[in-house]
């Protein structure tokens, strides 16, 4: 297990390699890889443990019951997933974890981290503490996308996201998580009608696209949003 790529995440924060090497086994912990489309948890389960990425990345998406996907996040190494279901034991999960890519995934008993330690490690307070740092972020995360997805219009969708991007990489050249049906998917709109706009978006120099890869161009002023 590579402590120090731990000790770097959000969960184990604040903790030394020799605190987590205890907090894994007192957590159970348990390695496990998916290869890309694998489910590594189903919508409708209960989660039984909590999930952070170790290599690879995850969506976290939602399916009604016509087949209609909708993406809410993309999640990469360091990241953890199914950690409000892991703490509240028995209640079904209402989203599932799809592999995007080949991933090893480690698997964390959180229903025995919530209990009082009897040894009383003081790393446990600090897991709690990291575990709301976490909770926090993931409001923040499908708040953003609710911000993206606000505009009526396709364009609207893919301007919003796009420069949430920009700005977040520090650069109008950037990459994003997302292939093409992916990215339809986490905007809520329609693949066709996306590559469409996109594609007009490109003949106006907006902005030039290659697959998930983006140049920007803030030059160009008629968004027609």
């Amino acid at each position: 297990m590579n402590y120090n790529f731990l000790s770097k995440t959000v969960l184990f924060r604040g903790m030394s390699e020799k605190d987590i090497e205890c907090m894994l086994d007192c957590l159970q912990a348990k390695q496990q890889h998916f290869s890309k489309g694998d489910i590594i948890l189903r919508a409708g389960n209960a989660a039984q443990s909590m999930g952070l990425i170790l290599a690879g990345s995850a969506n976290i998406e939602n399916d009604d019951i016509w087949g209609n996907k909708s993406i809410l996040d993309n999640i990469g190494p360091g990241q953890v997933f199914a950690e409000t279901y892991a703490c509240v034991q028995g209640e079904p999960m209402m989203v599932s974890v799809v592999a995007s890519e080949a991933a090893e995934v480690l698997f964390l008993n959180m229903s025995r981290g919530l209990q009082i330690c009897s040894e009383q490690c003081h790393f446990h307070n600090r897991l709690i503490q990291n575990l709301l740092t976490i909770s926090a972020q993931k409001n923040l995360n499908l708040s953003r996308r609710i911000f993206h997805t606000t505009s009526k219009s396709i364009r609207g969708r893919l301007l919003s996201y796009l420069s949430y991007q920009a700005t977040r990489q520090g650069s109008l050249q950037f990459t994003i998580p997302f292939n093409r049906q992916q990215l339809a998917d986490y905007l809520s709109v329609d693949r066709s009608a996306m590559s469409n706009e996109l594609s007009k978006m490109q003949k106006e120099g907006m902005l030039t696209v290659n697959r998930n890869y983006f140049v920007l161009n803030v030059e160009a002023s008629d968004y027609g949003i």
